[in-house]
């Protein structure tokens, strides 16, 4: 299959993706911690330090929206959806720098001309303004969901702190999204139990939920929620696809074929995708994740 062939949607990018970091990273220990740990293989090879964090997230993007537009139209990606990325540092006792406010993300949005999808955040230590800041993304700015990292504040995705979200997200609407396994930063990981959405699957049957992050090292309490409950489904990013679990892939290709949907987590549209492709699933399985569960899940225009 050509690399083009199917007009992929990755369904979880990021912001640094196309618009490089302006903080300063280094100041939040836990973001310092994965140059030394989760990353350290390739700060390693780019000879990187601990103050300069920054500099690895710069160099996995394009550096301008219009490069990222190139790639897309290089390798056939319709959309990319991208989201007020709030994580709790634990130090600092503070949001670090993934969140860059939803006006700013509104102006991206629109520079994207209908290509770049916007998402919300949720920070359950202040649900009235976040439960208030979703609304208004949704209904001003046309955000199509909410990503939320639960783990970073030490939450169980069933805690009683989210339940404000979930409903607010059924009454516009609009799927959750929520990170599920480890944390690649020195966060809270317990918490992030794929089978801590089952609870709340059943309080919300008409709420749809994606659990990210393919639910590593729990894959298979992963692949169990989006096999029992209709409303639960995921998405494989944040792992380059040809690292994939293979008991993974092969329920991917058959039980839960129309619950998963391609992602990259800003890791290279052109690599995740020539890796999706290369996987041994069947084409119809490839057009489902690398594109049509996606529209039917976020209700996504196409030009088709």
């Amino acid at each position: 299959m050509e690399l083009n062939e199917i007009q992929a949607i990755d369904t979880m990018c990021r912001v640094f993706y196309c618009i490089p970091r302006d903080m300063d990273l280094a100041k939040y220990p836990e973001w310092q911690a994965v140059i030394d740990g989760t990353f350290r293989t390739v700060s390693r090879k780019m000879g990187l330090k601990r103050e300069d964090v920054g500099k690895m997230f710069a160099s996995m993007g394009k550096g301008s929206v219009e490069a990222m537009f190139e790639e897309m139209d290089e390798v056939g990606v319709e959309y990319v959806f991208m989201d007020n990325t709030k994580i709790w540092s634990r130090q600092r006792h503070e949001v670090m720098g993934g969140d860059r406010g939803s006006e700013l993300l509104y102006e991206l949005v629109k520079r994207g001309n209908g290509r770049i999808i916007g998402g919300a955040g949720y920070n359950p230590l202040h649900i009235k303004e976040s439960v208030e800041e979703v609304e208004k993304s949704v209904r001003e700015y046309g955000f199509k969901y909410v990503w939320f990292h639960p783990t970073s504040f030490g939450l169980r995705p069933d805690d009683k702190k989210c339940y404000p979200l979930y409903i607010k997200c059924l009454e516009l609407g609009i799927p959750v999204c929520f990170q599920t396994g480890q944390s690649a930063e020195p966060l809270p990981s317990e918490p992030g139990h794929p089978m801590y959405a089952d609870e709340v699957a059943m309080d919300f049957p008409d709420l749809t939920i994606v659990l990210t992050h393919t639910g590593w090292p729990w894959v298979t309490e992963w692949m169990s929620m989006l096999w029992r409950h209709p409303n639960v489904y995921g998405n494989v990013g944040a792992y380059m696809p040809k690292f994939l679990d293979p008991a993974l892939i092969r329920f991917m290709d058959k039980e839960i074929q129309y619950k998963v949907m391609w992602a990259t987590n800003g890791m290279g549209l052109k690599r995740c995708k020539q890796e999706f492709l290369e996987l041994p699933i069947s084409d119809e399985t490839r057009q489902r994740v690398l594109r049509e569960n996606a529209i039917e899940v976020f209700k996504l225009p196409t030009k088709e």
